[in-house]
């Protein structure tokens, strides 16, 4: 099966590398999604762009593709199972949740000069950042990527109601199922209360297990995906 894999904020399609060789090995075809914006040195892409490229990997892939967005990119994965209904087999979010309709894209922490770049660890003390050492937050923080403006305050809209048929599961990496549950039926994350087919699958890792445990979170998406 085609994984298109979509980056969450300040990363480039690079950081799939290792989880991209584990899938190829388990016999499916990773695509790391290039987005404007995240590596091409451009600072005035928008959200529509970033959804743009999903939707034209989306349409290149051979057969249903199942679309993996990782934290804030949740959200871009989500806006392609609300374009892209019929055409996209799974959605898979790791360590995020989609945002409704309406809502800001990424509106986390402060533009400066047009664009957010990285805040440093402090607000990811704690579950985020507790399986990366000091040598691996030094390379993150220095190849963090600033995210345009015109992604980071993107408004999302989503209109199609067909996305709620399409399965979906949830990679709990620095969370556990147990609160993504609590959350939902809490109403804090109301796109997920209405899908049809939700799973969710525990990793014992941080925000980031494409950098910390790459073997094993390619493996839970090969199993997501299912078989060949």
């Amino acid at each position: 099966m085609d994984i298109l894999l979509v980056a969450g904020l300040w990363l480039g399609g690079s950081v799939w590398d290792d989880v991209a060789a584990a899938l190829r090995s388990l016999g499916h075809r990773p695509v790391p999604v290039a987005l404007p914006g995240q590596g091409d040195g451009s600072t005035s892409a928008t959200l529509e762009d970033q959804v743009a490229a999903v939707l034209a990997a989306v349409d290149a892939a051979s057969g249903k593709p199942m679309v993996v967005g990782h934290s804030a990119a949740c959200t871009l994965a989500w806006l392609a199972a609300d374009a892209r209904p019929d055409k996209i087999a799974k959605v898979v979010f790791v360590g995020g949740f989609p945002a409704a309709d309406g809502k800001p894209y990424a509106g986390f922490f402060e533009l400066r000069d047009g664009v957010m770049p990285f805040p440093g660890w402090d607000p990811f003390e704690g579950p985020d950042a507790a399986d990366l050492d000091e040598e691996a937050r030094r390379a993150f923080a220095a190849a963090a990527i600033p995210v345009p403006g015109g992604v980071a305050t993107g408004i999302v809209r989503l209109s199609d109601e067909r996305r709620f048929a399409v399965p979906v599961a949830v990679v709990c990496p620095e969370f556990t199922p147990a609160q993504a549950k609590e959350w939902i039926d809490a109403g804090d994350i109301p796109e997920l209360a209405r899908v049809g087919d939700l799973s969710f699958v525990d990793l014992d890792s941080g925000h980031w297990p494409m950098h910390t445990k790459p073997a094993e979170l390619a493996r839970l998406l090969a199993a997501a995906a299912g078989p060949n």
